[in-house]
């Protein structure tokens, strides 16, 4: 066996272990039994989805294949996940999110804003952010806008500067770039239910035990809080890292290029634009006039297809949509079982003995800021949510925190925890692997910005929810 297999081997082994020894380990005789052994395969899923012995839709496979083989569920409710229009509304945006880039008219959103923002490194920085804003409720793929679309664009412009990466000069414009687009995408995917692909998990794990946040809901939400954040985070980042060339006259200049390279507006691109039109204004408007997210995202995909803007098999050869589509389907059905068995429900309990008699003024933040800065342990947004997100949330409610300031704060919290580290989720190893930015000055970055964050979504956001009147 060479030393490829073994790597993935160990893990593997670790994985089922792990898996193994919670099925048969002593538990409560308040949990079901095919609860406890949906949360021994469960707790062995994210750690495969974290150590990646396989790709992460093949771990998925497997643990369905366990949960059915050992008649922990039935082949209807095993495969149910599948199902769920959650994730449907995923696959589709995913699908529109091809679109978006194959037209070029993200690449050409960006280069608009760098071209009337560019001037100075700083607006810069506001401009990249401005288009990523723009492109994120169409594009849940935060990879895709981070690291598809907004980086090439920066390191072209930084380049041009002669800030290389992986030497000194990566500090004369490179870098300060580099963590703004990564902290301002970590912002912009808070802002909207479909702009990262973890955003529709939080939304259903939140409907599965009792509470309701929809696209409109999520994204009023997220507004005041997220326009403040997207002001001061820029800013913070220059005051952090700042690059030594402050002025960057060529940068329009270049941007101008290249939207003259590009053309002028194409065909596909107009229908691009009046479809991601047409399914902003179903997705708000969607409860008064009948329609559903699913089936918006449904007419938004067929116009695609219908006018040629993408073909069937362009999506056909999109692998990691339809992994993501497996493996989330799975992580899905797993996490609505566990709460069907009642496993989250005792765990909130035996959590919350602990806890009694604090008040939740006291309680709540430490428990929401315990939450945020434990995925330093984690790899993976959507594995740390999985994880953790509804036990966290129930306990909670449970200690008397308002339910809907609860679920709102921890929604949010779960998407901004992932500008902590150079491994957080997608667009982070990509970004930092440049090599603009050396380790120990990202990491600092970042924890400073992460409590800029949790001071304005906490504070100020809180407020904004009760001035709304959700909570």
């Amino acid at each position: 066996m060479n030393n490829g297999n073994m790597l993935r081997l160990k893990p593997l082994c670790f994985c089922l272990l792990v898996g193994a020894g919670l099925w048969f380990f002593p538990h409560s005789d308040a949990i079901d039994p095919k609860g406890w052994h949906t949360f021994s395969v469960f707790v062995a899923t994210i750690l495969a989805l974290l150590t990646k012995p396989l790709p992460m839709g093949a771990s998925a496979l497997v643990a369905t294949t366990i949960l059915l083989i050992t008649n922990t569920l039935t082949i209807t409710q095993g495969l149910s996940g599948f199902a769920h229009p959650v994730i449907w509304l995923l696959l589709l945006a995913l699908f529109i999110a091809h679109g978006f880039i194959a037209t070029g008219l993200g690449t050409r959103i960006a280069y608009i804003f760098t071209a009337l923002l560019g001037g100075h490194s700083l607006g810069l920085g506001y401009g990249l952010a401005i288009a990523d804003l723009i492109m994120a409720p169409a594009i849940p793929s935060v990879t895709g806008r981070a690291a598809g679309i907004i980086f090439p664009i920066l390191q072209s412009i930084s380049t041009a500067y002669g800030s290389e990466p992986n030497v000194i000069s990566g500090k004369k414009l490179g870098g300060f770039l580099t963590l703004c687009a990564y902290q301002t995408t970590v912002v912009t995917s808070a802002m909207f239910l479909t702009a990262m692909s973890a955003n529709p998990l939080l939304e259903n794990l939140t409907r599965q035990n009792g509470l309701s946040i929809t696209w409109t809901s999520w994204a009023l939400a997220a507004c005041v809080p997220g326009f403040l954040s997207l002001l001061l985070v820029p800013l913070c980042v220059y005051k952090l890292y700042p690059p030594e060339i402050k002025s960057t006259p060529q940068a329009p200049l270049l941007a101008k290029q290249k939207l003259k390279e590009m053309g002028p507006l194409s065909q596909k691109e107009f229908i691009m634009i009046g479809t991601i039109l047409l399914l902003l204004t179903l997705w708000i408007f969607g409860h008064i006039l009948n329609i559903n997210p699913v089936t918006a995202a449904l007419c938004g995909v067929s116009i695609l297809l219908v006018t040629n803007v993408f073909n069937w098999d362009d999506l056909l050869k999109n692998h990691s949509t339809w992994e993501t589509f497996i493996w989330f389907s799975v992580l899905v059905m797993m996490a609505g079982f566990l709460g069907e068995f009642k496993v989250i429900d005792w765990f909130s309990h035996q959590a919350m003995s602990h806890l009694h008699g604090v008040d939740w003024h006291i309680a709540f933040p430490i428990l929401a800021i315990f939450y945020f800065y434990s995925h330093y342990f984690f790899a993976s947004s959507t594995g740390h949510i999985s994880a953790m997100y509804v036990p966290v949330l129930l306990l909670a409610i449970g200690i008397g925190t308002p339910p809907q300031l609860a679920m709102y704060l921890l929604v949010f919290f779960s998407i901004l925890y992932s500008g902590l580290t150079h491994y957080s989720f997608g667009p982070a190893p990509i970004l930092y692997g440049a090599g603009y930015v050396p380790i120990g000055a990202w990491w600092r970055v970042c924890f400073c910005i992460s409590v800029l964050n949790i001071i304005i979504w906490g504070g100020a956001g809180s407020l904004w929810w009760k001035w709304l009147g959700l909570w």
